[in-house]
């Protein structure tokens, strides 16, 4: 069979010792056999297992060119643009449009062994690991920045192919098996060389690829509609209340001290296996404003404590660490069951003249993240805002019967958003199940 994965490994061989030759990369020592212990099931006669040191063209990482302390000494950064970009997965965030960092030409070639083109994949490697990325051809010089591995292939076909693979279930355990740590789970590229990978031929895997593909654009637009509902909520607030930069309305203004009754830290504590409470972290508090559960910590704490940083329904939370960009995201708490917060949130309970909805859309809308950005103290990636400047923070306060018709509506828009996170959590498990069948090979 001409697509056959035979073909498909000559041809990856083939391509390597052309790397070889040409001084790319160095050739390095064929990796051990696969156990039948590290094959997660039995592949299809047509496939084959494979290390992926011997099936990638090279993994590296940003200390490929020299130790920390060269690097040191002979690399530059810049917060403003100059020769190229030092990809961090937090790039992909924001499509690499803001917050980039880069280098000059001089330390571009030092870092020459890390250099990106396009088409690689990025791996998170220290703490939030395994998160995959791939890199876009963005027609300017890239390097790669720390803390995550970089994977080249010797065609993007299997670029994408490999980059489901590390979406997919199989995937992340496999990365969790490489992974140590106690405090931060981490792992390096010499590691990730030894994974075995399932690898069909380039023909089952392309029609892998356009079923995910499909299957991933339904998710992305369905996300999209739900972004849309939060700029839906966020016109309607500056067409009933008017822009807050200037106030046309004429409200009252106060500070947020004015209109609570209690601002409290949550606990330094760390969480602990077993916890009786559930943890609330500045993770679970998402950019648009909402509550994210789906990594939830448990804390077990002193009954003497526990009313500090407690949070009920009604309550409002405030991030007051974290990067320049993330800082001060705010969601109203919502749920009947009592969860503890963490130190890097703020809990903020209300007087009866201003509704928790109000104050969350106010803090999260572009006024308010830029007010938020001005008064927050510290370094870009570790900024700050306490208790004291949060209260002192103005807003104008609208006629209480004026933020009960928002927040009707806001409940509607959210009745929606709950039929379509629905519709996306259908899509989502979908897409996983796809994922499961593919790299069984019982897909295709």
């Amino acid at each position: 069979m001409e697509n056959s994965v035979e073909k498909l490994i000559e041809k990856i061989n083939f391509e390597k010792e052309k790397a070889i030759e040409n001084g790319i990369i160095r050739k390095e020592k064929p990796q051990k056999e696969i156990s039948d212990r590290e094959k997660y099931c039995k592949l299809p006669d047509n496939w084959r297992w494979i290390r992926l040191g011997d099936y990638c063209l090279k993994a590296t990482d940003y200390v490929a060119s020299g130790s920390f302390a060269s690097i040191k000494e002979n690399v530059n950064y810049y917060n403003t643009e100059n020769y190229a970009i030092m990809v961090k997965t937090a790039d992909f965030a924001n499509n690499f449009t803001k917050n980039l960092t880069y280098t000059d030409e001089s330390s571009y070639k030092f870092l020459s062994n890390s250099n990106l083109f396009g088409g690689e994949l990025i791996l998170s490697n220290i703490g939030s690991i395994g998160k995959v990325f791939k890199v876009p051809y963005l027609n300017k010089p890239m390097t790669l920045a720390s803390n995550t591995i970089m994977i080249k292939f010797t065609d993007d076909k299997l670029a994408d192919y490999m980059y489901y693979y590390f979406k997919s279930n199989y995937g992340q355990n496999a990365i969790k098996s490489i992974s140590s740590g106690t405090s931060m789970l981490k792992f390096n590229k010499t590691q990730l060389k030894t994974l075995p990978i399932p690898i069909p031929s380039i023909e089952i895997q392309e029609k892998i690829v356009t079923a995910l593909d499909k299957a991933q654009h339904l998710i992305d637009k369905k996300k999209e509609q739900i972004e849309l509902l939060d700029e839906l909520v966020k016109s309607r607030f500056i067409e009933m209340f008017g822009d807050p930069v200037n106030n046309p309305k004429s409200f009252e203004i106060l500070t947020i001290g004015d209109l609570t009754t209690d601002v409290k830290y949550g606990t330094s504590k760390s969480s602990s296996e077993g916890g009786k409470y559930p943890y609330l972290r500045m993770n679970n508090i998402t950019y648009g404003g909402k509550l994210d559960l789906n990594d939830l910590k448990y804390i077990d704490i002193d009954d003497d404590e526990l009313e500090k940083c407690i949070v009920k329904r009604g309550d409002v939370l405030f991030n007051r660490t974290n990067s320049i960009e993330l800082i001060g995201k705010t969601c109203i708490f919502e749920l009947e069951e009592p969860m503890v917060i963490a130190g890097y949130i703020i809990r903020v309970r209300l007087k009866n003249n201003i509704l928790p909805v109000y104050l969350s859309t106010f803090l999260n809308s572009s006024y308010g993240k830029t007010l938020l950005r001005g008064i927050a103290k510290g370094a870009v990636n570790q900024a700050n805002i306490n208790a004291q400047e949060l209260k002192s923070i103005k807003i104008h306060v609208p006629p209480i019967e004026l933020q009960n018709e928002f927040a009707e509506f806001v409940k509607k828009v959210d009745s929606i958003r709950s039929k379509m996170e629905a519709s996306l959590s259908e899509l989502e498990d979908n897409f996983n199940s796809l994922m499961q069948k593919a790299f069984k090979g019982e897909l295709f």
